[in-house]
Parts: C-alpha cells; structure tokens; sequence
C-alpha cells in the first residue's frame, strides 16, 4: 500500500544517518538468529552479476582490436624482412660479381659472367632479378689489365608484400643499392 502524499512517511534512522540497513530477515532460525531473505538480498541488478546484455563484449573487442592492430604490424615486419633480405642480397650480389669480372680474360666475358653472378645471388634470396640493374666501371681503358679497379654497382628495386596490383600499379618498398671493387690480378 502506497502512502498518499498527505501521509507522512516515516524513514528509519539508519536511512537517515547513510548507514545501510541490516538485511531483513523472513524468520528466525532454531537458535533466535535472523535467517536473511532471499528475495531481498539477491542482486537485482542483471549488469553486475555478469549476466546482462554486456556478457562476451570483451572478446569481441579484443578480436576486433587484436586484428586491427596486429595485422599493420606484421604487414610491417614482412615488409621490413624484404627490405632486409634485398640489402643482403645486393651486397653479395656487387661482391661476387666483381670477383668474377676480374676472373675472366676479357671485358665481354666478365660482363656476362657478373651478370650471372647478380642473378645467382639475388635468387639465393628471393629476390627477382628483373627488379634489379648491374653497372660496371673500370679505372681504365682496358678492363682486364693488370692493376686496373673493376667497379660494380648493383641496384635493387624491392616491391611491397602481397600487393595484388601487379605492374599496372607498382608499389615499392625501397631502392637499394651496393657497390663492390675488385683489382684485376697481376697473375691469373
């Protein structure tokens, strides 16, 4: 029964002072103790007992973000792999092609056989040669002479991962260069 608003409602002292009230109690038990109500002390609201409508949230807020931001960061980690392995692979490339330019009797053949060694190389790291441009320079005229420098420069051009664009739009991940000198031996 509701009070009218003429009736004045009494508020016992605990209410007034801030203190909770004692649970209530249904019936006292075999000793005099109150026995708590069930009804009254069972949590009422849904929320807080983990049951309501934000029961799993979590998980698929960890899903979501976990995807969001992992799949960046790995695409990044691979791309950052390609860069080295390409790095890697122009080094040894310029290396050995100088080595073998100097080896050969003449120009036309250390030409051929540096550019054997690119090739060579940059397949031993996954990387095209098609993406890449051998150069050679000599500090004279005659390449094979004895005591003349044989340059070589070889340029990479390293693609983004994954990047199903094709040539039609070419996205790259770095340009890498390396360069190698050899001497063309006295004695060969």
């Amino acid at each position: 029964m509701r009070p009218s608003s003429r009736e004045a409602v009494a508020i016992p002292d605990a209410e007034r002072r801030g203190v909770p009230d004692r649970p209530r109690t249904a019936f006292p038990d075999a000793e005099g103790r109150g026995v708590p109500d069930p009804a009254r002390t069972a949590v009422s609201d849904p929320d807080a007992a983990g049951t309501g409508p934000e029961q799993g949230s979590a998980v698929v807020e960890f899903t979501f973000l976990a995807l969001l931001l992992m799949v960046p960061v790995v695409y990044f980690i691979i791309t950052l792999g390609q860069l080295q392995g390409g790095s890697f692979a122009v080094a040894g490339a310029a290396d050995q092609a100088a080595k073998v330019f100097v080896a050969q009797a003449d120009a036309g053949a250390g030409r051929a056989a540096a550019e054997q060694a690119v090739q060579l190389a940059l397949a031993d790291y996954g990387q095209s040669a098609g993406n890449a441009t051998l150069e050679t320079t000599c500090s004279s005229p005659d390449c094979t002479a004895a005591g003349s420098a044989v340059t070589v420069t070889v340029r990479l051009t390293v693609p983004l991962p994954f990047v199903p664009f094709g040539e039609a739009l070419r996205l790259d991940a770095g340009h890498l260069s390396a360069t190698a000198t050899q001497i063309v031996g006295r004695f060969r």
